[in-house]
């Protein structure tokens, strides 16, 4: 069988491909968090409420632990954001129904309205770069973001098998 990758254009490994690729990605997450920043500002909040606001919201009573395992940060810097998110009523604790330990994390209906608010330019920004690309480039973007990942995290993004799927290939 003949080798496949031979004919493939490999312009897009070149130095300057790649330093064009690596500049792309400072720009567009420049223009991606650039209103978020604004809205965060007039708050007194920075990035690191953002990811937490977000994360929180889009894994409702996500635990203490799941959380710090997402953003990779310490504790401490965990602790300081998530502290002034709760004591100004965007983030509820509760303790674990299980484990009394566990402090299981939701937003308040004040927290709700800053992730839409946060997420809606970023939400319209990476639609219209969707249809301005087509399905095709999507999904060679998805393959990318996904190659850039650690392998941990890569296989949060895998759909899962579903049963009957698995019981067929037996």
């Amino acid at each position: 069988m003949a080798d496949l990758k031979a004919g493939v254009n490999q312009l897009f490994l070149r130095e300057e491909e790649l330093r064009t690729g690596m500049e792309l990605l400072f720009y567009a997450y420049r223009e991606f968090t650039a209103e978020p920043d604004e809205i965060l500002a007039e708050i007194g909040f920075g990035r690191a409420h953002h990811r937490v606001i977000y994360f929180v919201g889009r894994y409702p009573k996500i635990t203490v632990s799941e959380l710090l395992g997402i953003l990779k940060i310490t504790k401490q810097s965990l602790s300081r954001v998530l502290g002034e998110l709760v004591r100004q009523g965007f983030i509820d604790q509760q303790t674990g129904a299980r484990d009394r330990r566990q402090r299981l994390l939701e937003l308040t209906e004040k927290g709700v309205e800053l992730e839409r608010q946060l997420s809606e330019t970023q939400r319209q920004r990476i639609a219209r770069a969707y249809r301005m690309a087509g399905a095709e480039a999507v999904e060679g973007f998805r393959k990318v973001m996904m190659g850039m990942l650690d392998e941990g995290d890569r296989a949060k993004f895998i759909p899962p098998v579903p049963p009957a799927r698995l019981a067929a290939k037996r």
